[in-house]
């Protein structure tokens, strides 16, 4: 046996749900560029959850079963008021918060095909009613809840502010959430895979993926290049800055891919929407000073910027906390979770690789006494 470090080009499974061939993201044979520029996020949902679109029928059966499973129980509520908010990051309430959820729905451990696919709906429906209430209980505000009258994207912004969103904001909290929910076997999906495939619970698999997503190196990257930014300041500091945290090896967030080699195909949708967003917003130095790192970094290194890259500048001009861009990355992600899910789910065999062992050869024991 050879070892590969990080898995990197190993295939692990066989997936219908989404496709990276030739630096091109489908999701179930649909090109992404296709999907962002005239689908919906609850359309993606039930395509990555049924292999094909909705028709207006389907699409209106699910956004009522979204709707009517999107408050959250008083008992998980109740809880975020117990943590130490001051010292909690928003992916660590997620983590926990989904697994709290499991304890209160009677299904939680019913494991047929129709009782998984209601704790689909569930937790699809419930992320970003976790995510906004968190967001407002650790400010001292009260949630705010869900609205049957508004869309997946608008209803996330309205229980994070309280107010009613305008166009410009839902569209591009709607083509972010289209652009992150799914990726094939990225490290987060494939945790959930490993996860179930024990045949433990949904609620079971999307902890353990929320726990993988909470690294810098996935889904965490966003919040690092926002914080890169600040540090910056100013378009005429980037130079100097960028130039050398390169002279010093440092890695700057945001740019490569394990996957891609010629660029991520996401990155451009958020890139027009940043440019969109900061002219509107006043503040078009975050998008000059990302196209200008992305400038230095792609002709020093070669590497092109990722999803992650200007999705920072999208969620700023949205005036969203930066710690909560990855848990944003959360509430879209779970859609593809949980299509992964169901997918093993219907064709399971336990994930057991093996290691290629490094350590010393044949010991025998000595007792103690005799030990230097």
């Amino acid at each position: 046996m050879t070892a590969t470090k990080g898995l990197e080009g190993v295939v692990a499974t066989t997936s219908g749900i989404s496709s990276i061939i030739d630096d091109t993201l489908t999701y179930v044979g649909y090109n992404i560029d296709d999907l962002t520029e005239n689908a919906s996020f609850e359309e993606i949902i039930y395509l990555l959850w049924h292999g094909k679109l909705p028709t207006q029928s389907e699409l209106n059966e699910l956004k009522q079963q979204l709707t009517e499973e999107s408050k959250l129980p008083k008992e998980v509520l109740d809880h975020f008021k117990m943590y130490p908010i001051g010292d909690v990051h928003p992916m660590a309430a997620l983590r926990s918060a989904v697994s709290l959820l499991g304890l209160y729905d009677d299904e939680a451990d019913v494991m047929d095909e129709g009782a998984n696919y209601r704790k689909a709906i569930r937790l699809q429906a419930k992320m970003p009613a976790i995510v906004a209430a968190f967001a407002r209980v650790r400010k001292g505000l009260e949630p705010v809840e869900p609205r049957s009258d508004l869309s997946f994207a608008a209803n996330f912004l309205y229980m994070l502010n309280g107010t009613e969103p305008d166009a410009i904001a839902v569209e591009a909290i709607d083509k972010a959430l289209i652009l992150h929910a799914d990726h094939e076997l990225n490290a987060s999906t494939f945790t959930a895979r490993v996860c179930v495939a024990t045949l433990s619970d949904v609620y079971s698999g999307v902890t353990s993926a929320i726990g993988a997503l909470k690294g810098p190196l996935h889904g965490g990257a966003n919040e690092q290049v926002m914080k890169m930014l600040t540090e910056i300041g100013s378009v005429d500091r980037v130079d100097s800055v960028i130039r050398e945290k390169l002279a010093n090896k440092e890695k700057i967030m945001g740019f490569g891919h394990r996957v891609y080699r010629k660029g991520d195909p996401r990155a451009k949708h958020l890139r027009e929407m940043s440019s969109k967003l900061t002219g509107l917003t006043g503040e078009p130095h975050w998008y000059e000073m990302s196209t200008k790192i992305e400038e230095i970094v792609t002709s020093e290194k070669g590497l092109p910027p990722n999803v992650d890259f200007y999705s920072a500048s999208v969620y700023h001009s949205l005036g969203i906390d930066h710690d909560l861009f990855t848990p944003i990355f959360a509430v879209s992600r779970v859609s593809g979770w949980l299509a992964h899910i169901l997918e093993q789910y219907a064709n399971n065999r336990l994930i057991r690789p093996r290691a290629q062992y490094t350590g010393p050869g044949m010991q025998k024991y000595v007792p103690i006494n005799e030990r230097n």
